[in-house]
């Protein structure tokens, strides 16, 4: 049998980031479909019923055709175990997606060939930079009228400061484009517009099938072009990509499976094995024996048939199987792992083990939170998983008043699973729910409305932000409290929450009361 060490090995836990409408969902598929998993994929655009993208399953993602929450994939590829995370795309999205970047250990950045570096893609790249995830830039549609890729290289590492590196190299641009040529091991593999089988195979840039099978001119400016980048840009190094410095970049279009075959295979040669996890006190390595693991993303009514509840969990270290008991630290309590689960999307099936880098789904009936760790025995504490303070906030209530008293079972649902935050003022009888951005107010009426069948009413709020308490001892925290009674409540884990009605009002309550801190961000732990 072999080890653990040389099985996690083969272990690749990666989550694709992007702009909205880069295409990522539809790359998400394609490297589906090439891995096997998947024998249709079906872009997000309504291509039908049968052909809704794969993972993109909450209604609301179907009816708007974009990616609301993170889903999770496990397929295999040449001996390699993927696990791949999709991450919403829109802004309004963004701490899930945050969260997601916690539980991977490299990331693939897709960019519009024609618009570039947009903003969206520069925040999460500066996420990613914070955690030290390499990332692999894959260049998307290029079957369409696209910036020079020299434009697009330099943009790059001005804009992100990034060394980079081609590793493939487009071949015609819009309808002219033809297929990308292989650098690093001077090929080109041809292949028709969205088939997935290689169809001819050109070996070096002087093979005389270049000449018989691409139009004169596209195979003088490929030969001119990759004469060009192996001048000017520097040679891949992977030591250099996974320390964060370089990024390795595929050109390619996703939706003509172009360019994807190369990406898939360069994540199984370049991309990290399962990595350290960062603990208070040290650090777990993934060959350690005892099974570890932390809980990023708590998901609800995955299966509207049943009340269910799946904690997603990235395991660290050991060998999981079915049937051990772990300790919960946080409660103190061993939890008996009777249906830990594996993903395609929404597709589910019984985990019977799993490695480090894997991702399992533990049903449970809200004794688990973001930020839990799961260990043998070990009184562990992961960092970095954090919540962030809502920069928008309005008041909720149920449209029928028989079912205030389940509405507020719902919002604790879904601020236990990090979807909004939610707040119980100390003066008053309504509910506040804080969101980083305004379509996840949008989504939540839209879930409470399907999941709970209460339909709900937002109204605005003279609010500006929200702030958790900290103070350095109980006696500051009851002066404090006794103060600002009007301006506080509570969340659903029961801390104190400072409600701001504007900025003046926020920093006069920081210079009045010293000793206490007003956090930004909260450490999930």
């Amino acid at each position: 049998m072999t080890s653990l060490t040389e099985q996690t090995a083969h272990r690749r836990t990666f989550a694709i980031i992007s702009h909205p409408d880069a295409g990522k969902t539809t790359l998400t598929e394609k490297l589906l479909l090439f891995g096997g998993a998947i024998q249709m994929a079906g872009a997000v655009k309504a291509r039908g019923e049968q052909r809704r993208a794969r993972s993109d399953w909450m209604k609301v993602e179907r009816e708007r055709g974009i990616s609301v929450a993170s889903s999770v994939m496990t397929y295999e590829y040449r001996d390699c175990t993927f696990n791949l995370l999709d991450t919403p795309g829109h802004e309004d999205f963004s701490e899930d997606t945050y969260r997601v970047l916690t539980a991977v250990d490299s990331a693939v950045m897709v960019i519009d060939a024609a618009k570039g570096i947009e903003a969206r893609t520069r925040k999460l790249f500066e996420i990613c930079r914070l955690r030290d995830v390499p990332i692999i830039t894959f260049i998307n549609k290029m079957d369409r009228d696209s910036q020079d890729p020299f434009a697009l290289l330099s943009e790059i590492e001005d804009t992100l400061a990034l060394e980079v590196a081609p590793v493939t190299w487009p071949i015609g641009s819009g309808r002219d484009f033809k297929g990308c040529y292989d650098l690093l091991n001077d090929r080109l593999v041809l292949m028709e517009r969205g088939a997935t089988a290689e169809a001819e195979v050109c070996n070096g840039l002087d093979d005389p099938k270049l000449d018989a099978l691409l139009p004169t001119d596209l195979v003088a400016k490929l030969r001119e072009d990759v004469e060009m980048v192996r001048g000017v840009c520097p040679a891949f190094d992977r030591q250099a990509y996974l320390e964060g410095i370089q990024t390795p970049v595929f050109f390619g279009s996703a939706i003509n499976n172009f360019g994807v075959r190369e990406l898939i295979d360069g994540l199984v040669d370049y991309a990290p094995s399962p990595r350290s996890q960062p603990a208070v006190g040290r650090k777990i390595a993934p060959s350690e024996e005892k099974v570890t693991g932390f809980v990023f993303k708590i998901q609800a009514n995955m299966d509207p048939k049943h009340r269910d509840r799946i904690a997603f969990v990235r395991l660290c270290s050991g060998h999981f199987q079915r049937g051990m008991k772990l300790l919960h630290v946080r409660s103190g309590k061993y939890l008996p792992m009777h249906n830990p689960i594996m993903f395609l999307a929404q597709e589910r099936e019984l985990a019977e083990e799993a490695l480090p880098g894997d991702i399992i789904g533990l049903p449970n009936h809200g004794n688990l939170r973001i930020g839990d760790a799961l260990s043998e025995g070990e009184q562990l504490t992961f960092t970095g998983i954090p919540s962030f303070a809502p920069e928008l906030l309005q008041k909720i209530r149920s449209a029928d008043p028989l079912k205030a008293k389940h509405l507020g079972k719902a919002l604790q649902q879904i601020a236990e699973e990090g979807g909004a935050s939610v707040f119980k003022p100390t003066m008053g009888t309504d509910w506040i729910v804080g969101v980083v951005g305004s379509l996840q107010f949008d989504v939540l009426a839209d879930r409470i409305r399907t999941e709970y069948e209460i339909p709900v009413i937002f109204e605005p709020t003279t609010l500006y932000t929200a702030r958790w308490v900290k103070a350095e001892t109980p006696a500051d925290m009851e002066s404090f409290i006794k103060a600002n009674k009007a301006a506080l409540a509570t969340d659903h884990d029961d801390d104190w929450v400072f409600l701001a009605r504007n900025a003046w009002h926020l920093n006069k309550t920081a210079e009045d009361f010293p000793k206490i801190k007003l956090l930004e961000t909260r450490q999930n732990t």
